[in-house]
């Protein structure tokens, strides 16, 4: 386990507790400010972030999303305190994402909280990226032990927990479901603003045609390298078409469109994701799912779960885009319940690594 373990007890709960999150795993870098109360509460003091955005058609690369990143640090961070209302002397704990990500960016990220940890003389607490989300939406839903449902660009999990660990149940064999839709989005030139499967989610609402694609589920894992090759071949096909069509087009139901594509693609694979979400609920007898990560805030796959759940008479937890997607506060969360439990990460270990599994992760704060 990355850090160590203080012997030292639960963190006395007679006064407030401040943490600092850092978050720059991808395209995003975020600052967030979080509060533990005396009263048991936990209140979002800020959470503040800016987006890498590149032109159309294009990915991010992870050196420009580390130059971004050192570029914004210090005007997110300086507006997250303001905003706050606190200062770094009063901050108890300074949060980062350790872990998993795009190796430049998360330096660029370890590197703000190693100097902002010698500045104040503060504690440095290395985040499970993945743990943070999480945690985070645990924290604004109110889900008390649900199926985590864990789906974004780098990541996509079925997890639960069990002696104070996430257990991973099923995950993508090949790419994440963000991955898969941000690849699809620039094959059909949409724009990165404020976010590819954002506009494609706009873009399956007008389409008409749900078009065949590969469904490959394996148990509770899935495989979407397959779908977004099939669903790239569409684009080629001679009755494709990106405009209106022309005297010489096909019949008009034999047109496919870049909305019908869209709509297709995200109707199977969020069809997969449900049914390898079922069966971890059926497996471990919950009746409550948690979705999590930047593609759980798609209203469509909120709603295609919400239907199973109401089936199996369970319940659906979701956030908006606050949480769902990148943001320090939920890196300050996590680290602040950590940290509370004895957690500190020497500044010789306050290194970051891109593959940083959820189970590596000791949640000693949950019993």
């Amino acid at each position: 386990m990355p850090g160590k373990i203080r012997q030292t007890p639960l963190k006395s709960a007679d006064r407030d507790y401040l943490a600092l999150g850092l978050e720059g795993s991808a395209n995003k870098f975020g600052a967030g400010i979080m509060k533990h109360s005396k009263d048991g509460s936990a209140i979002v003091l800020s959470n503040v972030r800016h987006t890498y955005v590149t032109p159309p058609g294009e990915g991010f690369q992870p050196r420009d999303t580390a130059l971004h990143h050192r570029e914004w640090a210090l005007k997110v961070i300086d507006d997250c305190l303001t905003k706050a209302g606190v200062s770094m002397h009063q901050i108890d704990c300074i949060c980062f994402t350790k872990g998993p990500g795009m190796g430049a960016p998360l330096q660029s990220v370890a590197l703000v909280a190693r100097t902002l940890s010698l500045l104040f003389n503060k504690p440095l607490v290395g985040v499970n990226h993945c743990v943070g989300h999480i945690e985070m939406g645990r924290e604004i839903t109110g889900a008390q032990n649900p199926v985590v449902l864990y789906v974004s660009g780098g990541n996509t999990q079925v997890i639960a927990y069990s002696r104070q660990c996430y257990r991973i149940f099923g995950e993508t064999l090949d790419i994440a479901v963000g991955n898969c839709l941000d690849r699809f989005a620039r094959i059909i030139n949409l724009s990165n603003d404020p976010a590819p499967g954002y506009n494609i989610e706009q873009e399956a609402k007008k389409g008409k045609r749900l078009l065949p694609l590969p469904y490959a589920t394996k148990g509770m894992d899935v495989s979407l390298s397959g779908i977004l090759s099939a669903v790239e071949a569409y684009t080629l096909d001679k009755r494709f078409r990106t405009q209106e069509a022309s005297a010489d087009s096909p019949p008009d139901e034999d047109i496919i469109t870049p909305q019908d594509l869209c709509f297709s693609l995200q109707e199977t694979v969020y069809a997969m994701l449900v049914e390898i979400t079922e069966r971890a609920m059926a497996h471990i007898g919950s009746k409550e799912v948690l979705i999590v990560g930047g593609v759980g805030s798609n209203e469509r796959l909120q709603q295609m779960m919400g239907i199973m759940a109401q089936e199996r008479r369970g319940l659906v937890f979701a956030t908006d885009e606050r949480f769902c997607i990148d943001n320090g506060i939920m890196i300050a969360q996590a680290g602040l319940l950590s940290y509370r439990m004895g957690f500190e990460t020497p500044l010789a270990k306050s290194t970051c690594t891109q593959r940083f599994r959820t189970d590596e992760v000791h949640v000693a704060w949950r019993s």
